[in-house]
């Protein structure tokens, strides 16, 4: 299985036509590659351009059109450039829908922990607090644990990059929605068993009957 795609095209079923969705860099960048083709979802980045398309063909590649994290993309007709105020303004007026960012650790109140890794260099957050509070709903694409460290905890012990703001967690394993009482399982990967989600989860899930298998097509 490959873990990345796997997630990406979970998290892309998400989304209604119209929607507004801002990708963060890393695994959520490839959600644009599986949205659904009867679904018109309008992908937005901060650096500055409403319109983003998918990975481009090698013959596509223009230097010039990068996402956020400086990877070429492409755009789809009708896409707008404007400037990082302009950008920012979109983010932070409420008007996207959804942001899907990638974590280093989330926690059962939906606090988030995402930019900064101790004893290595801090590049910064970039647009990710903007994001994670002017965003309508907040989905966190991300592997289920790191190299058998767990990354869904009780209570986050990295710096926050902002509280009570995580809607959604969509991993390999299974995708879980964050509520006031707790974190609920509601779809699992039929590879895995409730009880491996479990173990590899250290908040407490909440199993609301049986969780339904993920959702691809």
């Amino acid at each position: 299985m490959d873990v990345k795609s796997f997630i990406a095209k979970r998290v892309a079923r998400e989304f209604k036509d119209g929607n507004l969705v801002n990708l963060g860099i890393g695994l959520p960048t490839m959600v644009a590659n599986y949205v659904p083709e009867n679904i018109n979802v309008i992908f937005q980045s901060e650096n500055g351009f409403i319109g983003l398309g998918p990975a481009p063909a090698p013959e596509q590649l223009d230097p010039a059109i990068t996402n956020a994290g400086g990877i070429p993309v492409t755009v789809k007709p009708g896409a707008a450039f404007f400037d990082s105020a302009t950008s920012f303004g979109i983010i932070r007026g409420g008007h996207v829908d959804y942001t899907v960012l990638g974590a280093l650790q989330v926690d059962e109140k939906g606090n988030i922990a995402n930019y900064m890794i101790p004893g290595k260099m801090v590049p910064g957050m970039g647009g990710a607090m903007d994001l994670l509070t002017g965003a309508k709903k907040v989905i966190v694409a991300m592997e289920h644990t790191a190299k058998g460290s767990l990354k869904i905890l009780k209570k986050c012990n990295l710096p926050l990059t902002a509280i009570n703001a995580v809607d959604l967690i969509v991993t390999e394993m299974g995708v879980i929605e964050v509520t006031p009482e707790g974190l609920v399982l509601k779809e699992i990967n039929p590879e895995y068993t409730v009880e491996q989600v479990q173990a590899a989860t250290e908040a407490t899930l909440i199993i609301k009957g049986k969780p339904e298998i993920m959702k691809l097509d």
